[in-house]
């Protein structure tokens, strides 16, 4: 760990403020902020002050003005990292930074492409969305590899730009609230350590300084969270890299289950109604969508544009019907989960990290669709 207590002797110099908390190597599962003596709920934790930001304010003048005018923040600070020298002021911040190996082995959109599309087709959606991203961001700074370092390669900046990607937080100022949403992006040090949970300590951004103050007591010893926001397992496994085993957040795309129940006609009439698509189910609920496009299945046309009109649910005898035709769709759809985790198991021997990590999130969707199975026919 020294590496790490030569970064937060760095960060205290400049102004980063620790209380009772510090990085700590997690068996099996990397680096994580652990408490070393007893807090108390609602006590203050970690202080980051703004002046100790990566910004684009920060950003060397050479790369912003050579980057092409409209280039997003989040590739204007991923060329800057991709750039930094190794006795740039950051050199100590960058040697605790996740390796190369570790980041291309978690994140889909390092791996290998014939694995994508083993991924849950809403992470896959969302990976085709970060490709498009990626891809555009990259072509800005390639365009400009001669001013900037021609040794720049694709592998060095996807590097740096899921780096990037994973570690940023959203700050809003003045200045940066004229920007885009998605450009108010910044990158801090030792609150980057946090591991995400679904609930955590909780944070705030004041107008010197970004703040994390304890949710509960903790006892020395435990680790200590924060919250990335109200995410589903697809969109941490695309954007971060990992799944939580508990996550109350979670949810599981139904659209390969229920869609090819539908004719083409059943189709259109659910998309002049707005609800082709987008079938949700969670531990608990079947989402109203999912509901509403079953029905077209259980009922007569006229009934069941009566009942969209009117946002009725058709009562407690076509509710019934309903979830004997969602159990039947759920069973149906189990069968290809079975099958996608053994075609992963018969990849394993190439990509064991990646095909445990696929496995782990297609065996929790088996779980959420068994439960749902159980509670209907309760």
């Amino acid at each position: 760990m020294e590496t790490y207590d030569e970064f937060l002797r760095w960060a205290q110099a400049g102004g980063v403020e620790l209380n009772g908390i510090a990085p700590r190597s997690l068996p099996g599962r990397g680096i994580g902020v652990v408490v070393t003596k007893p807090i108390k709920a609602k006590e203050l934790i970690l202080k980051v002050p703004t002046s100790a930001l990566r910004t684009i304010e920060t950003v060397r003048p050479k790369i912003k003005k050579a980057l092409p005018k409209g280039t997003k923040v989040h590739a204007i600070l991923a060329a800057e990292l991709a750039l930094d020298k190794p006795a740039s002021k950051y050199s100590l911040w960058n040697a605790v930074l996740p390796s190369r190996d570790s980041v291309s082995t978690s994140m889909p959109l390092a791996w290998d492409t014939a694995l994508h599309p083993y991924l849950p087709k809403a992470a896959l959606a969302l990976l085709r969305k970060q490709q498009a991203k990626f891809s555009r961001d990259w072509a800005a700074v390639q365009q400009q590899a001669a001013a900037l370092d021609p040794s720049l390669t694709r592998q060095d900046y996807l590097y740096a730009w899921l780096l990037v990607n994973t570690r940023t937080f959203y700050h809003e100022t003045p200045r940066t609230a004229k920007l885009p949403r998605d450009d108010r992006m910044i990158m801090q040090p030792v609150a980057d350590l946090f591991n995400h949970t679904d609930a955590g300590c909780d944070v705030a951004f004041g107008p010197d300084s970004y703040t994390v103050t304890a949710d509960r007591a903790y006892g020395a010893g435990e680790e200590v969270h924060i919250c990335y926001g109200k995410h589903s397992n697809d969109f941490l496994l695309v954007e971060y890299g990992f799944v939580l085993a508990e996550n109350q957040w979670d949810e599981v795309c139904l659209d390969d289950a229920v869609l090819p129940e539908l004719s083409g006609e059943q189709k259109e009439r659910l998309e002049e109604r707005g609800f082709l698509g987008n079938y949700v189910l969670d531990a608990k609920t079947v989402c109203y969508r999912t509901q509403v496009a079953l029905r077209l299945l259980c009922v007569p046309v006229g009934q069941w544009e009566r009942l969209v009109f009117e946002g009725e649910d058709g009562g407690e005898v076509l509710q019934e019907k309903v979830d004997r035709l969602l159990v039947k769709v759920l069973r149906k759809y189990r069968g290809i989960v079975d099958r996608t985790v053994q075609e992963l198991e018969d990849l394993e021997d190439d990509h064991p990290d990646q095909t445990e990590l696929l496995r782990t999130r297609w065996q929790q969707i088996h779980k959420v669709i068994d439960q749902t199975i159980d509670r209907l026919e309760a």
